[in-house]
């Protein structure tokens, strides 16, 4: 790509070099920066749906603006308290709080609008500044770098006003901040549209992974096999040579040991909690490649009942939500590794193939018994009387054998398609994070 002509010294460490024509300005050399303070907080009856004034949360930013028809409204008196955050088009803000670093930029604003507290408001006060020239250089690592602050739209406590408007950045003619911002929006709108077609790729894969485990776990692998009714509305027919069992028959229950994050270590017996069931080893966990925290080795004395061994599973007994109900995973070791707090052990007290029961409890089958089932609003409970009354499908073992060998195959397939689209994605994003900022900074020239 095109470079500027000549080149000079930023003066500043993480943004180098800068076109000589640019000159490096910090924010409250050139923006007008002002946040809610002093301001008596809104009880919950001044929160209205609709009202003189918009007011603006951080919930409400959507690609870059402000999402209007979501927003709450007040009343003129609570507008007028304060006049310095009542918004203009073309203002650009920031939040300041919780997440920091999401980005807006007034535009078609019908009527008056302020800020709710957590954000800055950041107005140009100068003819020879665009604030959607600034949105793109907050969205760069020159920022990301100033004083270590922040990644966009990474979850911290706090960004500082009077820290803030010292953020010093390279700052060209006006005809070409606005050059910049439209090159950048068209560039980054291309590659995005880029990577959620990739992104609607895997889903599909996702889901053909799916329709592969329930096909497989309730119909088997032959098409021609003669099928029964299996007793169980939800289920249907099943191969006639297949048994329907209660989960409380085949497996017994014990309970994960009662501790939380502080009882966790570097070094002892692994454990496994159930937060990690749903974010990182949700079908199986095997300590040797897996790095799980520890506990004591005196649990090994009081607590065996908690302690796992080769083919056990482990229920997370709370979910956040409906689709997550129902997450487990199984011990595919033969080290000992302890169930954490909030878990519920499932012993098998029969001969099975261990995979082959965890692809069915991965089936929409078997998760569809447990989410109508569940109970709760915000957080959702998984009880073993829940899990006592789920019915499992058990083909004889040689056939489970073979079906897991069938499923195996056909995910090494799907896995490896995906992981070339995953690692295209990432791609794309270190790209569109380098173009960024290597427009923002004049590394590449854009034509004005």
């Amino acid at each position: 790509m095109e470079r500027y002509e000549k080149y000079k010294d930023s003066g500043i460490e993480w943004v180098g070099e800068i076109p000589e024509s640019w000159d490096v300005k910090k924010i409250k050399h050139r923006c007008y920066v002002k946040g809610r303070v002093g301001w008596k907080g809104l009880k919950s009856s001044e929160f209205l749906t609709d009202g003189f004034s918009y007011l603006v949360t951080g919930t409400d930013f959507k690609n870059d603006t402000v999402d209007w028809d979501n927003c709450y409204h007040i009343d003129e008196e609570r507008y007028n308290e304060d006049p310095y955050i009542q918004l203009q088009n073309e203002d650009l803000l920031i939040t300041k709080d919780g997440t920091i670093g999401k980005l807006a930029v007034v535009t078609n604003l019908d009527k008056p609008a302020c800020l709710n507290s957590g954000i800055f408001v950041v107005r140009s006060t100068k003819d020879d500044f665009s604030t959607r020239f600034l949105l793109w250089v907050l969205k760069s690592s020159t920022f990301t770098d100033f004083n270590g602050l922040t990644a966009y739209g990474s979850t911290i406590q706090h960004l500082y006003q009077n820290v803030f408007v010292e953020f010093a950045f390279a700052f060209p003619p006006v005809k070409t901040q606005i050059s910049i911002a439209n090159y950048l929006q068209k560039k980054t709108t291309e590659i995005d549209h880029i990577i959620t077609n990739k992104q609607k790729l895997i889903a599909l894969y996702e889901e053909e992974k799916q329709a592969i485990i329930n096909q497989a776990v309730t119909k088997g692998l032959d098409p021609n096999v003669r099928l029964k009714d299996s007793g169980v509305e939800w289920l249907g027919e099943i191969p006639e040579h297949w048994e329907v069992k209660r989960f409380n028959f085949i497996f017994s229950f014990s309970r994960g040991l009662p501790i939380t994050k502080e009882n966790l270590k570097d070094e002892g017996i692994p454990c496994i909690s159930y937060g990690e069931i749903h974010s990182k080893f949700c079908f199986e966990v095997n300590p040797e490649n897996d790095y799980l925290k520890c506990v004591d080795n005196d649990y090994l004395i009081t607590s065996e009942k908690s302690l796992l061994k080769r083919g056990d599973f482990v229920f997370a007994d709370t979910s956040e939500d409906i689709p997550g109900s129902g997450n487990f995973t199984y011990l595919n070791s033969d080290t000992p590794v302890f169930a954490g707090y909030h878990t519920i052990i499932a012993v098998p007290e029969v001969e099975f193939t261990t995979r082959f029961v965890a692809y069915f409890f991965d089936s929409t089958q078997y998760r569809n018994q447990i989410r109508s089932s569940v109970t709760g609003t915000k957080v959702y409970s998984i009880t073993q009387s829940i899990l006592k009354n789920t019915n499992v499908i058990l083909p004889p073992i040689q056939e489970q054998k073979l079906i897991v060998e069938y499923i195996d195959k056909e995910f090494s397939r799907l896995d490896s398609i995906i992981s070339k689209f995953n690692k295209q994605i990432d791609l794309l994003q270190e790209y569109r994070t380098t173009l960024i900022s290597e427009v923002v900074t004049g590394k590449i020239k854009v034509i004005a």
